[in-house]
Order: C-alpha cells, then sequence, then structure tokens
C-alpha cells in the first residue's frame, strides 16, 4: 500500500452496510474510470479487517455506513467516508433533518476517517438545493449526484497526487439520531405541509410512530391530498376518511394525506412488524372506507389534467396532434415493488391505453424507481393469512406480471418506449425491455438478473427478451454475472436503445419531446409493418405461450419445490436481517483468495 499512488488507476475497495443504489452508481462509475474494485459489506470489525489484508486496498471508500470504520483500518489504509450533508455537519441522521426542517441548500462531502465520526478532513462536497420530496426520493437522485460528483473529485485528486483544496471545511455541527419525539405528528394541530414533512424525513426507516384504526404503526409514503379528494367527506383532523388503491386518505387541520405504507404488527402475526400497503395492513377497515377513485380517463374521453397536488399510482397523459399523438402512462409503485392487485391494475390500464388513438406509447414507471418486480413483502404477508401462503401469492404476482409485460410485447400496432426515469431490478428490468425501446437517464442503475433473490429463475418473458437484444451467450453470462449495469455501460452492451446525460426531470421532459417527434416522423408506419411482421415470425418459430410455460415451470419449483432457498432469502429480505457474509460476485477479493 502507498499513501499517495502516483498512478491513476487505484485498487478500491467499497465498505458498505448494504450494496444499495449509491454504492451501485459508485462501483459502476469508479469501473468506469478504470480502477479495480471489490466489495465488502460492513459485518464486523475483524472481517473488515481481513478484507483489507486481502484485496490490499489503495483506498477504501464508504458510501453507506451505520458504524465507524475501525481504528486499525483507518490507521492502514485511506479511508474515504461519504457523507450525506455539507461541509461541517455530523452525525447519522443528516438527511432526516434536512427533509423535516426544508434545509434550502444541502450537499454531500467527502472525508477522510479518523478518530471521530464524520470529522476528518473534507477532501471534496457537492451541492444542491433539495425539493420537497421524500428522504428517499432526495437520496436516489440528488444526493446521489452529489455524491458521485465529489467521490470522483477526491479520488481523482489522491490518484494524482493532489491536496484538497483549502477552505472546505463548514460549520461543526453534531447532530445525533433523530427521536421521534421530533416527527411525532400532532393531527389536531398540523398542517398538511408539516405531517408531509415529518413522515417524508423518515421514509425508508424509521417511519413516524403513531396509530391508525386505534393500532401503534408506523408511517411512511405520504403524500398530499388534493380538494377533490376531501370533497364531501366528513371526519376531523386525524380520521381516515377514504382510500384510494392501496392507500388511507387521512384528514389533516388545513386538508388531508395519503398514507400510502404502514409497519404494524396488527398485519404480521406472530412476526416482527414489516412494510405494508396501508390499506392491506388494515383491510378489515379499510374495506369499509369510501373509496376515492381517480379515474384514468376522464368520461368525455379525454385524459385527466395533470394535477401534480392530486396523488394516484396510475397517471395517463396524452400530448400531440391527431395523427402524431403520444401517451404516456406512470405505474409510481412504493419503492418499485409490484403487488399481484397493482399488476392488475396496470394491466388493465395498459388495455385501456391501447384503446386510445396515440402513434407512441411511454412507459415511465415511477420517478424513482421503473419497477423492482414481484412485492415480496405482500408475498410475505400472505404467509400468515389463513388458508393462503406466501407460495400461491408468490405464483399469483408472477403470473400478473407477465400479464402486465404481454400486454406491452403484443402491443404492435404503435411504437411502444419504456423511459427509465428511475432504477430498475429484477422482473422490472425484464419488464422495460417488452417495450421497443428502451431510455434511461446517466443516473439509472439496473440488475437484469434474479439469482440474488435464492436463485431464482425469473420469468416476465426474459427467456425471449433479453437473446433478442444480447445474443444467447451474452444473456446467460449477464444474468449470471449478477452485477448491477449502469445506463452507459447498458447502452454499450446492447441492453437499452439511448442514455441521456441529464439527471430526471430534464429527462422527462426530453424524453417527450422525442417521443413526439418519432409520432410524427414520415417512417413511422413502416416502421410499424415491420414490427407486425417481426413479431408474427418470432411467433411462428416459438409463441410466446411456449417461453412462459417453460419459465413457470422453473418458478414453480422456485415455489412450491424443496429448495427453499427463494422463501429463506425473501424472508430476510422483508425483515431487513444482517448480512451474515458479502456475496461472492462481490467479494472480489474473497473470490481470488479461494481459487
Amino acid at each position: 500500500m502507498t499513501d499517495e499512488p502516483d498512478r491513476r488507476n487505484l485498487r478500491i475497495l467499497l465498505l458498505c452496510h448494504s450494496f444499495n443504489s449509491l454504492s451501485q452508481r459508485l462501483h459502476a462509475e469508479l469501473r468506469a474510470l478504470g480502477h479495480t474494485l471489490s466489495v465488502e459489506l460492513d459485518i464486523s470489525d475483524a472481517v473488515t479487517g481481513e478484507a483489507v489484508a486481502l484485496w490490499q486496498p489503495d483506498l477504501l471508500i464508504a458510501p453507506f455506513l451505520k458504524r465507524r470504520i475501525p481504528d486499525a483500518v483507518w490507521r492502514a489504509v485511506p479511508c474515504f467516508i461519504v457523507h450525506p450533508g455539507p461541509p461541517g455537519d455530523r452525525g447519522p441522521a443528516a438527511l432526516d433533518w434536512a427533509v423535516l426542517e426544508g434545509a434550502a441548500r444541502w450537499g454531500v462531502t467527502v472525508l477522510q476517517a479518523d478518530g471521530e465520526f464524520d470529522a476528518g478532513p473534507v477532501l471534496a462536497a457537492s451541492f444542491f438545493e433539495p425539493r420537497a420530496v421524500s428522504k428517499g426520493a432526495l437520496y436516489r437522485a440528488e444526493v446521489t449526484e452529489a455524491a458521485v460528483e465529489a467521490t470522483l473529485l477526491a479520488v481523482a485528486r489522491f490518484a494524482g497526487g493532489e491536496a484538497p483544496p483549502a477552505g472546505l471545511s463548514g460549520e461543526d455541527r453534531w447532530r445525533g439520531a433523530m427521536p421521534q419525539s421530533a416527527r411525532r405528528i400532532d393531527w389536531a394541530h398540523d398542517g398538511t405541509a408539516t405531517v408531509l414533512a415529518k413522515i417524508r424525513s423518515a421514509d425508508g426507516q424509521p417511519g413516524v410512530a403513531d396509530e391508525l384504526f386505534g393500532q401503534p404503526c408506523h408511517l411512511f409514503d405520504a403524500h398530499p391530498a388534493g380538494a377533490a379528494a376531501l370533497h364531501g367527506l366528513p371526519g376531523a383532523p386525524g380520521d381516515v376518511v377514504a382510500r384510494r388503491d392501496d392507500a388511507l386518505l387521512r384528514r389533516t387541520v388545513d386538508g388531508g394525506v395519503w398514507i400510502g405504507h404502514v409497519r404494524s404488527a396488527h398485519a404480521c402475526g406472530d412476526q416482527p412488524p414489516f412494510k405494508l400497503p396501508a390499506a392491506l395492513a388494515f383491510a378489515a377497515q379499510a374495506a369499509a372506507l369510501p373509496e376515492r377513485a381517480l379515474p384514468l380517463l376522464q368520461g368525455s374521453g379525454e385524459p385527466p389534467a395533470d394535477d401534480d397536488e392530486e396523488w394516484a399510482e396510475l397517471r395517463y397523459v396524452e400530448t400531440g396532434e391527431p395523427g402524431a399523438r403520444v401517451g404516456a402512462l406512470s405505474f409510481d409503485f412504493y419503492n418499485g415493488a409490484m403487488s399481484t392487485a397493482q399488476c392488475e391494475r396496470l394491466r388493465d390500464a395498459l388495455r385501456r391505453v391501447k384503446q386510445r388513438d396515440t402513434q407512441v406509447l411511454l412507459l415511465l414507471g415511477g420517478e424513482g424507481f421503473f419497477s423492482n418486480g414481484i412485492h415480496l413483502n405482500c408475498i410475505e404477508a400472505a404467509a400468515h393469512r389463513d388458508g393462503d401462503s406466501a407460495a400461491d401469492e408468490s405464483w399469483r404476482n408472477i403470473n400478473a406480471m407477465n400479464d402486465v409485460a404481454l400486454e406491452i410485447i403484443t402491443c404492435t400496432d404503435r411504437l411502444t418506449v419504456s423511459v427509465l426515469r428511475g432504477n430498475a431490478g429484477a422482473g422490472g428490468a425484464f419488464l422495460a425491455l417488452a417495450a421497443d425501446e428502451v431510455w434511461a437517464h446517466r443516473g439509472v442503475m439496473l440488475n437484469p438478473h434474479y439469482k440474488n433473490m435464492g436463485n431464482l429463475h425469473g420469468s416476465e418473458y426474459w427467456s425471449y427478451l433479453l437473446p433478442r437484444r444480447l445474443g444467447a451467450d451474452a444473456a446467460r453470462a449477464l444474468m449470471q454475472r449478477r452485477q448491477p449495469v449502469s445506463a452507459r455501460e447498458a447502452l454499450r452492451i446492447g441492453l437499452i436503445d439511448q442514455c441521456a446525460g441529464c439527471g430526471t426531470r430534464d429527462f422527462t421532459a426530453a424524453a417527450l419531446r422525442q417521443a413526439g417527434e418519432r409520432a410524427a416522423s414520415y417512417n413511422l408506419r413502416e416502421r410499424l409493418m415491420r414490427k407486425q411482421q417481426a413479431r408474427a415470425a418470432d411467433e411462428a418459430v416459438r409463441p410466446l405461450a411456449d417461453y412462459r410455460k417453460e419459465e413457470l415451470s422453473r418458478m414453480h419449483r422456485n415455489f412450491y419445490g424443496f429448495d427453499a432457498s427463494y422463501h429463506v432469502a425473501r424472508y430476510h429480505f422483508v425483515h431487513k436481517l444482517a448480512h451474515a457474509w458479502t456475496p461472492r460476485h462481490l467479494a472480489v477479493h474473497r473470490e481470488a483468495a479461494g481459487r
């Protein structure tokens, strides 16, 4: 090891609590620059020390940690900490405080580990103006972009032997973990903006401790309710007055909020509570509430106005002149997970929009995630319902996902485009491939594989869709590799068709403009004719039903067979159990040592 390498390409160890979206993005960006990387999950001090001894890194980078780096490690090798706060900010809940307090300016700091928590020398920083969104949404967008910028700058300076510029340190401020008392909602006095800030600051973990229907629970996934949703509904602040899809509408002193997810022991039997859609966790109480559905299409046949004040999982808008119309369908499912019921609603929405007179159909997914496939938490909940099982719900869910994919594949009378505004994983990545084209922006990460979930075989017609893009050998290699793929790398290998060099918001507008150009293009009719001929030829060689049958026969063994690996992995994922080891496909240093 050397303190100041004089070469550009470094041997880097990523140390992280879990290989989350930011860790994956940095892994991809650093590898693209020519650095050699391995990953170790932060399991124990001894394991971290062993990883350093095996890998002999020039540099250790910690993009997501919940514990201090051991003294023996940071004294032996330079360790860069990626902190989601501006210089001078210290503590484990930086982003929680920023969201709760509505910070007008925020940043990400890369600092070098020393004996104090978040107090080492500042190596680089990047700043942004936060949106009024959840902690998770901010983390996946602005924080990740700032973290990539600051980390790559710090690594470049380190590789070149440069000292960080002076003046990066800010006013030192330590703030500990945010207590529930700081987030406690006073329904009799808190307005909608305050309620949203409190729930959004706790998004992901730990949630806001509260009650629903007299049962203690934690609240997540909150959205403002428009006046139309509340119109004519009696109730006092704090009352739950309606439902929409799987969300519950709760009054505030000046309006209302939709609460999409909760964590409650009420719905989890004898298991530790885990996160569920609110109307599923309180199914009996939700069934007695009036439904405030937001129509996908209004009675006149025209799509509804794109009212950002009113939340809905499914939204559809149209733009353009007759004969050159673009339809855009978004499906913004929490964390990208798609339950059986959500898949069925999306399938029905697709059938409706396919009846519209449009020339291009954009599939927008959600802003944070395009899709992550089947809903493992809803599947776990089925294991605790009388007369049901996790295997049965898994079977229902994968069949419903397949129905959605089939609607897209067989939509041959218009151009279909999957627009990846956020990450896509497992079945969600292959759902995107069901469209004619796949567009993404530079920040998107894809995980086009299933095996990390207990060697799950996967479906969604991937055995048809993936070889069609990559060829049989490359498709097989990608599925076995289990590595995340950046949008830039996905474009290089042919997995996607376009990678825009911008962020989510600019990307969505650009995609709509480009779709309008496609809809008005002189050769669209010819292209659609070729598409129809290709689909007919493929069907003659091997019907889609045959691909589905073969995939599902393998999935049936995953769900109902003697090997319980999928169910064990699903249980660990849902209950957020600590990792016992780092998977070998990430821990290159351990793979090499085992040879």
